[in-house]
């Protein structure tokens, strides 16, 4: 197969970048399986027809990455832009390969593209497209529950993840786990409490984590803990809202928030449910009455803060902005928001650099609980709840017997209830953000890496090689 050449410039050659220069730390492997992991196993690219409302056809351009097969099935989201490209999303199918490693989730990496503005595009040409999409990705083999399942990304949500298992289904009738097809579902299509917010939740949790250490605060010249931090977040989407909503009920100060149109910013600190209220209203940041507006929503990305949170789209943080940056912590809950020349200059300058690779994980982790509740048929508390309130009942009766007094009805409630799903998922989630950052952590400081970015891309290597290895996927 002759060799195929990708852009320096392209996503997936800074994944690459990235992915080289954790694996300089790397034990010694077989010749060329370090290439194998880096390699993207396969990408489809569809062309097909969408009748718009006139009455006249669109050709629609859609691809999908599979970076990784050694584990099955290759799991990514799929984004609805008209920028979308094969190197984009083997960039994103790469990251997700990596991430699924870090986090322990098992799953190959995989990613999807559809070269569409979902948010201006009438509602049935997105259905007809994301129909269309499905049924191509079928035909492909490119989709099913054991093979490959996609999730949200930027454009994409439970409507088009609705549309997607529908058509998987109506497609293949007698499989009993279609709907396992894709996550991020309604939960009226069996999808998962929580799902909609886990990206943005796993971002509070891996930050709450980082701030608890306090050396590494000590060092940057900050106290422990959220309570009192001036965050600044671009992008105000699912993932940006939730973070800032989570960081703000744990006492952060939210001075920016930022759409594609612009920033707002308030020292004082935003009204998020304010904002978000505003924008579901109106369409638009525009317009929301904050002492400061900025038209150009990078301008934000400079203010004095704490703690900046990139939670938009890849290459904010350039060569050109990071000597201005004035944050202390830079978390990364978009993909590949920061260059890696940005990154060298935030290092230089002894910022601390929470990657994408690991923070915004919590996506892929409820989906990956999705994927088994869909596959089981049953929801997490419903086997456990009604015995465990029946056990916490026994346990309050006794302690009631050996004090001899009693509690309200409303404090009998409360330490009886059992768990729901959502208590379930939000429990695991944490787990695996607070697991997942120690042992990346832990790597960074004990093998002396340059970087937690080196540290995550590292244990991902590892572990991709040991399957690679063990499976005897390596000749």
């Amino acid at each position: 197969m002759p060799h195929v050449s990708h852009s320096p410039d392209s996503m997936f050659e800074r994944v690459c970048q990235r992915f080289d220069e954790a694996a300089r730390f790397a034990p010694d492997y077989p010749p060329g399986l370090l290439e194998q992991i880096k390699a993207c196993n396969a990408v489809l690219h569809v062309q097909f027809p969408v009748r718009l409302p006139d009455g006249s056809i669109r050709v629609v351009e859609g691809y999908r990455a599979q970076h990784s097969h050694h584990r099955l099935p290759c799991k990514g989201g799929i984004r609805y832009s008209p920028n979308v490209t094969r190197e984009e999303v083997m960039g994103l199918a790469a990251l997700m390969t990596y991430k699924c490693a870090v986090v322990d989730v098992p799953f190959g990496g995989a990613k999807g593209g559809i070269c569409l503005d979902s948010r201006h595009e009438p509602a049935e040409v997105v259905e007809r497209a994301t129909r269309r999409y499905t049924a191509e990705l079928a035909a492909k083999n490119f989709i099913g529950p054991g093979i490959d399942v996609p999730a949200p990304d930027y454009g994409s949500g439970e409507r088009e993840m609705a549309w997607i298992a529908d058509t998987y289904r109506a497609l293949n009738p007698t499989q009993l786990d279609a709907y396992a097809c894709v996550t991020g579902k309604p939960l009226s299509l069996h999808g998962i409490q929580g799902r909609r917010e886990a990206t943005g939740l796993g971002v509070f949790y891996g930050l709450a984590e980082a701030l608890d250490d306090p050396g590494e605060m000590r060092r940057l010249g900050l106290t422990t803990g959220i309570d009192g931090k001036r965050v600044i977040i671009q992008g105000f989407g699912n993932v940006g809202y939730h973070a800032a909503k989570f960081l703000r009920e744990a006492g952060a100060v939210i001075v920016s928030v930022s759409t594609h149109e612009g920033a707002v910013l308030d020292p004082q600190g935003l009204d998020v449910e304010d904002v978000h209220r505003y924008v579901l209203e109106t369409g638009s940041l525009r317009g929301y009455p904050a002492p400061q507006w900025y038209s150009d929503p990078a301008a934000a990305l400079v203010e004095p803060c704490d703690i900046l949170i990139p939670a938009a789209i890849e290459e904010q943080i350039t060569a050109d902005n990071a000597p201005r940056i004035q944050a202390r912590i830079v978390a990364e809950a978009a993909n590949d928001p920061t260059t890696p020349e940005a990154e060298r200059i935030l290092l230089g300058r002894g910022v601390f650099v929470i990657p994408d690779i690991y923070l915004n994980a919590g996506g892929v982790t409820v989906s990956y609980f999705e994927w088994l509740k869909n596959l089981s048929h049953v929801s997490f508390d419903r086997m456990s709840r009604r015995y465990q309130e029946n056990a916490n009942a026994k346990v309050i009766e006794a302690i009631e017997a050996l004090t001899e007094s009693r509690l309200s009805d409303e404090q009998r409630a409360r330490l009886t209830r059992g768990p729901d799903e959502i208590d379930f998922v939000q429990a695991a989630l944490a787990d695996t953000m607070v697991q997942a950052y120690r042992a990346i952590y832990r790597t960074w400081r004990e093998r002396g890496l340059p970087s937690l970015r080196t540290a995550a891309f590292l244990i991902a290597i590892e572990k991709v090689a040991t399957d690679y290895l063990t499976l005897g996927i390596f000749p």
